[in-house]
């Protein structure tokens, strides 16, 4: 079994035993509160006794013990007879005053608890009628606060797990995409001693202008991975003319089947950049919607200034993505093609709001018609 799989199984084994120790803790406090009733309703019938005792004819009884049973200072009490209230305690004079809400008092009792009956005389009976003191009313919120811990206690864990998992996935991408750098980086070397080669065999010009245009390619490509994972330098550049390069650059290298058109604003338009992350997104976005069409249908991207704002619009013919998936494809590994890890949209979220500080979203999209795919960037003051 691999370390970081050992790592996982002992996490997930913490975290059940919190749990299931804070449910025991849940299940002993509501035990308690139950006893505690249970001792309350036993305190109400030593109350009815000694109520009881001192109604008697007896008067030379001693009355201490029932007189001192009587005086708690918690548990509201109303005693009635005959459907009549002859006695309250602990319950304020304004409520005992007035009959309405004296009524709606007795109601509330009677609803919590059921009453202690006592016989004084045959066809009489006195019935005690008692509701929660307040040290049991304050205990019943307990287990809801301690839900509440739970709660929040989940939450803790999920973050945690989350973000573990978020950091784990980050450095292998980083790793993954450095090392691709450095694999790129023997090849190229080779190809650029090749390609002075070819010039100094006076091969065509025509020829080595397209193969120079690749290789620079490639290392626009090996610039490009070696940034992930560090903080990119960013400059104050013409947003129009860094996107337009990329556009033109993928415009030629795809098929006539594809219509491609472009607008922007002729002025020219700061932004903080990196030139090199910025071709990466808009060529993820170009490419994502040439497979959304499958290789066959309308492509335009447009840029516009909305005064605070610059927002690129990257529209497609394809097959467009259901609303409930419109955040799910930023997520890392979402696809719904064949092949692919589904990296790229995730990668391309990443590059704009964590580097750029700027935002992506799906702006508009209707099975069978198309997407619409938004960034914005906030220009340079």
């Amino acid at each position: 079994m691999q370390f970081s799989e050992r790592r996982n199984i002992t996490r997930w084994i913490i975290i059940a035993t919190s749990f299931v120790i804070v449910l025991l803790i849940l299940w002993n406090t509501y035990s308690f509160f139950q006893i505690f009733k249970n001792e309350e309703r036993m305190k109400m019938e030593h109350w009815a006794l000694a109520q009881k005792k001192i109604n008697t004819d007896d008067l030379n009884a001693d009355l201490e013990l029932p007189l001192a049973i009587i005086q708690n200072p918690r548990i509201p009490i109303i005693l009635t007879l005959n459907d009549s209230v002859i006695k309250t305690t602990n319950i304020d004079d304004a409520t005992v005053k007035n009959q309405t809400s004296l009524k709606a008092t007795l109601d509330k009792l009677k609803a919590q608890n059921n009453p202690i009956v006592m016989k004084i005389s045959k066809g009489k009976a006195q019935y005690l009628y008692y509701g929660d003191s307040s040290l049991l009313n304050k205990l019943k919120y307990y287990p809801v606060a301690l839900l509440l811990i739970i709660f929040l206690f989940g939450a803790v864990v999920y973050n945690f797990y989350k973000s573990t998992k978020m950091a784990t996935q980050n450095k292998l991408w980083a790793g993954m995409a450095k090392e691709t750098a450095h694999q790129i980086g023997t090849p190229l070397s080779s190809l650029i001693g090749w390609l002075e080669i070819m010039k100094a065999d006076n091969v065509d010009e025509t020829t080595i202008s397209e193969i120079e245009k690749d290789i620079n390619r490639l290392q626009t490509i090996t610039e490009r991975f070696s940034k992930i994972g560090s903080e990119p330098i960013l400059e104050n550049l013409d947003i129009v003319e860094q996107t337009q390069t990329s556009f033109d650059y993928l415009k030629s290298r795809f098929s006539n089947q594809v219509i491609f058109s472009f607008s922007a604003p002729k002025e020219s338009i700061m932004v903080s950049l990196n030139p090199a992350l910025h071709s990466w997104t808009i060529e993820n976005l170009m490419k994502n919607a040439i497979d959304a069409m499958k290789g066959r249908g309308s492509l335009s991207l447009a840029i516009e200034n909305d005064g605070h704002s610059i927002k690129i619009n990257v529209t497609d013919s394809g097959k467009g993505i259901p609303k409930n998936q419109f955040k799910r494809v930023f997520e890392p590994g979402f696809t719904t093609k064949r092949r692919g890890w589904g990296l790229g949209l995730s990668l391309t979220k990443r590059i704009v709001e964590e580097y750029h500080k700027g935002k992506i979203k799906v702006f508009h999209s209707e099975i069978g018609k198309g997407t619409t795919m938004q960034i914005i960037y906030k220009k340079v003051k």
